[in-house]
C-alpha cells in the first residue's frame, strides 16, 4: 500500500483530493491533528480517529492530538483543574490503544489559547465571520441545551486551532467537516494557509442501524467497559443477514468490522463448531460482508466475532483506567 492508499484509507472525504496527494508524495515528518474535547472516558467514536492517526503514523506522519480543555470549559464540561484530570486519563488511554508514544505530541488548548496573539486573531476571525456561518458550524446541541455564545465561540477557535499548532493537516469525523471549511474559507482572511482534510465516516446507531452512534445518547462502547459488557451490547446490535439495497439503514457490526477490527488485525477468524461449518478466517472487510450478505456467516457468528475483537482492542485502555484509578 502506497502513502496515498494509507493516508486515505477509511475516510469518507479527502479535501481537497490533489492537495493531499500532494502531501503523501512526501509525508515523512508532517504534521497532522485531531482535536478531543476532554468530556469523559474514551468511546468508539474516538477510537475511529485514532484508528485514522496510527495510519498516518505509518505513513510517517507526526501527530498531534489537542486535549481541548479551554473548549471543555466553553461547554460546560467543569473546572480547568476537573477537564485537566479527565484529559491526562484520555492521553494515557491513546497511548495504551495503540499510538506511537515518541511520535505523538500531546497538547493542551490553554496552552497557547489564552495568548495576546491567539485572543487578538480570535477577535478578528469574529470580525470577518458572519452570525449565520458561525451558526452553521457550531456542533449540534443535545435536546433541551440552549444556545449560548460560547457555542459560537468555539468553531472559531477550532478554525484558528488549525493555525497555532502548524499544521500540514487536519483530521476529524464527518461531523467536524463543517468547522473545517470554515477554516479553508477563513484562515485566508487572516493571512494563512488552508490545510487539506480528512474526514472519517460516523457509525451508525448501533440498536436501529439509523443516524450516528453517539456517546451523549443511546449505546456506544467505552473503554470503560468490561468484556461482558461489550458481548452484551454488539449482541443487541442492529445486524441484518443482508445489507439495505435501498441504502436507508446501516449494518453498524459491519461498520465496526470495517473501520475498527480489519485496520488493527491482519486476518480475522470467525471460530465455528466443525458442526456448523467450522472456523472461517478473513483477511478483508469485503470477505466478511460478502458471506453475511450470501448467508455463508450468521449474524450470530458475525456479532460473536466482533465482541471479541473489540474487546482484544479495547482491553488496553480498561487495564490503564484500572490502574489510574488504584
Amino acid at each position: 500500500m502506497d502513502a496515498y492508499e494509507l493516508i486515505t484509507q477509511n475516510t469518507a472525504e479527502v479535501v481537497t483530493d490533489e492537495e493531499v496527494r500532494e502531501l503523501a508524495e512526501d509525508p515523512e515528518g508532517k504534521r497532522v491533528y485531531v482535536g478531543y474535547e476532554p468530556s469523559g472516558v474514551l468511546h468508539i467514536g474516538h477510537l475511529l480517529t485514532a484508528n485514522k492517526l496510527i495510519d498516518l503514523q505509518e505513513a510517517g506522519m507526526e501527530v498531534v492530538v489537542l486535549l481541548a480543555d479551554v473548549h471543555a470549559y466553553l461547554n460546560g464540561k467543569g473546572t480547568f483543574e476537573e477537564i485537566e484530570a479527565i484529559a491526562e486519563r484520555m492521553r494515557a488511554q491513546f497511548i495504551a490503544y495503540g499510538l506511537d508514544e515518541e511520535h505523538t505530541e500531546f497538547v493542551y488548548g490553554s496552552g497557547f489559547q489564552l495568548d495576546e496573539e491567539y485572543t487578538l486573531d480570535l477577535h478578528n476571525l469574529s470580525l470577518e465571520t458572519s452570525l449565520n456561518r458561525a451558526r452553521r458550524a457550531m456542533a449540534e446541541l443535545q435536546s433541551g441545551e440552549t444556545a449560548k455564545v460560547s457555542h459560537l465561540v468555539y468553531p472559531l477557535m477550532q478554525t484558528l486551532d488549525i493555525e497555532y499548532l502548524d499544521l500540514d493537516l487536519a483530521v476529524g469525523g464527518l461531523d467536524q467537516r463543517k468547522v473545517h471549511m470554515l477554516a479553508r474559507e477563513e484562515l485566508p482572511e487572516l493571512g494563512y494557509e488552508v490545510r487539506p482534510c480528512l474526514h472519517t465516516p460516523i457509525i451508525a446507531d448501533l440498536e436501529t442501524g439509523e443516524g450516528k452512534m453517539a456517546s451523549s445518547e443511546g449505546i456506544t462502547i467505552s473503554m470503560e467497559d468490561s468484556t461482558a459488557e461489550i458481548e452484551a451490547k454488539i449482541n443487541s446490535a442492529f445486524c441484518p443477514p443482508e445489507r439495505d439495497p435501498e441504502g436507508d439503514l446501516e449494518n453498524p457490526v459491519l461498520e465496526l468490522f470495517e473501520y475498527h477490527v480489519f485496520p488493527r488485525f491482519e486476518t480475522v477468524t470467525v471460530e465455528r463448531p466443525e458442526q456448523y461449518g467450522g472456523d472461517l478466517p478473513y483477511d478483508d472487510y469485503e470477505a466478511l460482508a460478502s458471506d453475511l450478505d450470501s448467508g455463508e456467516l450468521h449474524p450470530a457468528d458475525a456479532k460473536g466475532t466482533l465482541a471479541t475483537y473489540l474487546d482484544e482492542l479495547i482491553a488496553p485502555g480498561r487495564e490503564k483506567l484500572r490502574e489510574l484509578r488504584d
